[in-house]
């Protein structure tokens, strides 16, 4: 791992010795399971479960927080059995779907989810015509229930059409009362008032966190980040990770620390996990 700045350093020791009383935010693709043209096909790391149950025992509480659905997280990164483990250490894993719309826990076992969003129907009446303007209409549509995402990771011009797109689907995103989300080649349209810094606010009181670190890709885990640095401006122990990749450093600069994708952050995490169980021994 790399750190940003002699700062940096600084919050990791603090956030070692805080480790106890800490939550542990990760997004989910980019950062526990890698980006791939089809994103049904975006399986976890397959060391993340034993990291994650590893580190549960070391820190207050274990979250993922994601724009995917909480249904296709726990499938695709078997969180139903990494919850099974931690639960079974004494703690508990959060998820939260939707960018914080969707929530389950293994404690408690049921998605709760709100019902669509008002305007989405219009909104994908009108997707087409935005899709053929922009000269993208072979974009892979992913239906989310609560939200719709635009892929252009598929197409030969994934950037361009990406740019293309971004202007088309932040108007009628708007016009229907609607926000966008962009993020890796992929422009999502959700309804408003739910981030991903709000979750994040939402699980620091529910859990009483004494510290928080998250790890996140890109620009739909911007808000998160700036919830956790706010949360640092007050004191708290904190610390910022960026997984970063050949194409996505976004969050670079807003970063503690720097990883290379999914394998840096089970890095990342291993150490914390070892020095906060080495300080307690």
């Amino acid at each position: 791992m790399e750190f940003t700045s002699s700062v940096g350093e600084q919050r990791w020791a603090a956030l070692v010795r805080a480790a106890a009383e800490t939550v542990v935010g990760l997004d989910f693709d980019g950062t526990l399971s890698p980006i791939v043209d089809d994103p049904a096909a975006a399986h976890i790391h397959p060391d993340a479960s034993e990291v994650l149950v590893d580190l549960a025992a070391q820190v207050a509480a274990v979250a993922v927080v994601t724009g995917r659905p909480a249904r296709q997280a726990l499938d695709l990164g078997g969180l139903e059995e990494v919850g099974d483990a931690i639960e079974r250490s004494g703690k508990e894993l959060y998820l939260f779907g939707q960018y914080g719309n969707e929530r389950w826990s293994s404690t408690h076992r049921r998605i709760i989810s709100p019902r669509p969003p008002v305007g989405l129907a219009a909104f994908l009446r009108d997707l087409p015509r935005a899709l053929r303007t922009a000269e993208a209409s072979d974009a892979f549509v992913e239906d989310k229930g609560l939200a719709h995402a635009v892929h252009t990771r598929r197409l030969p011009d994934r950037d361009a059409a990406y740019d293309r797109l971004l202007p088309l689907l932040r108007e009628l995103a708007g016009r229907n009362g609607l926000v966008l989300e962009p993020g890796r080649n992929v422009i999502e349209v959700r309804a408003p008032g739910m981030d991903k810094g709000q979750a994040v606010r939402t699980l620091a009181d529910e859990v009483g966190a004494g510290g928080f670190l998250f790890a996140g890709d890109d620009l739909g885990d911007l808000e998160a980040f700036d919830a956790v640095a706010k949360m640092a401006k007050d004191g708290m122990p904190t610390l910022l990770v960026c997984s970063a990749s050949d194409e996505q450093s976004a969050l670079v600069e807003h970063s503690d620390v720097v990883v290379h994708g999914p394998e840096g952050v089970l890095d990342l995490l291993r150490q914390l996990t070892a020095d906060a169980r080495d300080l307690r021994a």
